[in-house]
C-alpha cells in the first residue's frame, strides 16, 4: 500500500484563485438559504439533503462550461443533523427518514468546489423561531455560544497566530454560556482538492489529543474551514447505530478483491476525487453500499460517522470558510445570525473575549484591487456561462 505525494498547488496569492473561491462561496451561501427556507415543520431530512445536493451540482455546472477538464461540484454533501445529532446525518433512500418538527435544532452543512477550490458552510436554526416566538433556555444558550465562538475564531485565525490560541478562545466563549465545545473536532486548512489539510485547529482537546495534535502557525494566503460545534452537555460525541453514508476516498492504492468494491472506488474517484461524498449520489445505491465495505476495511476510504451527544442535549454548529489575505480575513461563506431571535440568561464576561468581539473582522479594502477583483469575478463567470 503506497501513499502518493500531494502537490501544494496554486494559492490565493493569485487573483483567479480568489475568484474561484468567491464564486464557490456565493453558491453555497445561496444554496444554504434555499435549504433553510425548506427546513420547516413536517419537512423530510432526506428530501432536504437531496435538494441541497442537486442544487450544488446544478450551480457548479453553470460556470466554466468551456473548460471541459475542470473538476467542480460537491465538496461536502448536504447533511442535516437534528438536536443531539452532532454531524454527518445524510440518510439514504433505504434508511429511516427524520421529519422536522417545531422546536427542533437543525444544523445544515454543505460545500462546493470549483477547480478544486473548496467553499464549505454550516448554519444552525430552530424550527418555528420568530420575533414573536423567541428561543430561550438551553437551546438559546448553545446557539449563542456556538455563534460567538465562531466570531471569536474568525478574529483569531490570522497570519502569525497559533492554532491553540483559537482553541482556548473557543473554549472560553462556549463556557461563558455554560456549554462545551464537542471534544476533538477539527477545523482544517483547505488546499486545492484537499478538505483536510495538515494544519488544523482542535476544539476541547483531551490530554491525549494535545499530545497528538501539533502546534502550528497560520500564514498569509492560507484558507481554513473553521467549524465550531458546541453542546449543552459534556461535549462528548459518540457513534450509535445510524448508518454511515458520507465517505472520502484516501490517496492510497490497494488491489481490491470484489468487483463491486472496485467499481465503487472507480466511480468515487471519477466523480469526487479526494473530496467527501454520499452513497446517495451513486448510480446504484445498493451496489455502492456493498462496495464501500471492503474499501473501508482496507482504509481506502475514510468514513464520516454520524455522531451523537446524549439524548436530552442540543448541539449547535457554525462553519465558515476564510482566506487569510494580506489586508485581513476574507470570509467567503456563512450567513448572518439572527441574534434577536435568541434570549440567553448568560453573556460573555471575559474582557479579552469581549474586546475581541467588539473589534471589526472585515478587511481593510483596497478600492483599486476590489474593482479589479470584482471585474475578474464577472469575467470568469461570464466565460463560464458560455457553452
Amino acid at each position: 500500500m503506497a501513499e502518493k505525494e500531494q502537490d501544494e498547488g496554486p494559492t490565493p496569492a493569485e487573483d483567479i484563485v480568489v475568484t474561484k473561491y468567491k464564486m464557490g462561496g456565493d453558491m453555497v451561501n445561496g444554496i444554504l438559504k434555499e435549504v433553510i427556507a425548506k427546513a420547516v415543520d413536517g419537512a423530510s431530512v432526506l428530501a432536504l439533503c437531496e435538494f441541497g445536493d442537486s442544487r450544488l451540482t446544478e450551480e457548479t455546472n453553470k460556470v466554466f462550461k468551456k473548460d471541459k477538464e475542470m473538476k467542480k461540484g460537491i465538496a461536502f454533501p448536504t447533511c442535516v443533523s437534528v438536536n443531539n445529532c452532532v454531524c454527518h446525518f445524510s440518510p439514504l433512500k433505504s434508511d429511516p427518514d427524520v421529519t422536522l418538527k417545531t422546536g427542533d435544532m437543525v444544523k445544515i452543512d454543505l460545500g462546493a468546489q470549483i477547480d478544486g477550490f473548496i467553499a464549505v458552510v454550516a448554519h444552525t436554526l430552530i424550527i418555528g423561531a420568530s420575533a414573536e416566538n423567541k428561543v430561550t433556555g438551553r437551546k438559546s444558550d448553545v446557539l449563542m455560544a456556538a455563534y460567538n465562538a465562531a466570531e471569536v475564531a474568525l478574529r483569531m485565525v490570522k497570519p502569525g497566530a497559533e492554532n491553540y490560541t483559537v482553541t482556548e478562545g473557543v473554549q472560553k466563549t462556549a463556557e461563558s454560556f455554560k456549554c462545551k465545545p464537542i471534544e476533538g473536532m477539527l477545523s482544517h486548512q483547505l488546499k486545492k482538492h484537499v478538505i483536510d489539510g495538515e494544519k488544523a485547529i482542535i476544539q476541547n482537546p483531551t490530554e491525549a489529543h494535545r499530545k497528538d495534535h501539533e502546534k502550528c502557525e497560520f500564514d498569509v494566503y492560507e484558507v481554513y474551514a473553521v467549524d465550531i460545534l458546541v453542546s449543552t452537555g459534556e461535549g462528548k460525541a459518540r457513534e450509535l447505530d445510524t448508518r454511515t453514508t458520507v465517505f472520502k476516498k484516501k490517496d492510497m492504492i490497494y488491489q481490491l478483491k470484489m468487483k463491486a468494491s472496485r467499481q465503487f472506488l472507480s466511480e468515487a474517484d471519477k466523480k469526487f476525487g479526494l473530496l467527501p461524498f454520499t452513497l446517495r449520489l451513486f448510480e446504484e445505491e445498493k451496489k455502492a453500499r456493498m462496495g464501500v465495505v471492503e474499501c473501508v476495511k482496507h482504509e481506502l476510504v475514510q468514513p464520516f460517522t454520524v455522531l451523537y451527544e446524549k439524548p436530552a442535549e442540543y448541539v449547535a454548529q457554525f462553519k465558515f470558510t476564510v482566506i487569510l489575505m494580506p489586508n485581513g480575513p476574507l470570509k467567503i461563506t456563512g450567513l448572518p445570525f439572527e441574534s434577536d431571535l435568541y434570549q440567553s440568561e448568560y453573556s460573555i464576561e471575559d474582557e479579552e473575549i469581549k474586546s475581541l468581539l467588539a473589534s471589526s473582522a472585515s478587511r481593510k479594502a483596497n478600492k483599486k484591487k476590489k474593482k479589479k477583483a470584482n471585474k475578474a469575478v464577472a469575467d470568469a463567470a461570464g466565460d463560464g456561462a458560455g457553452v
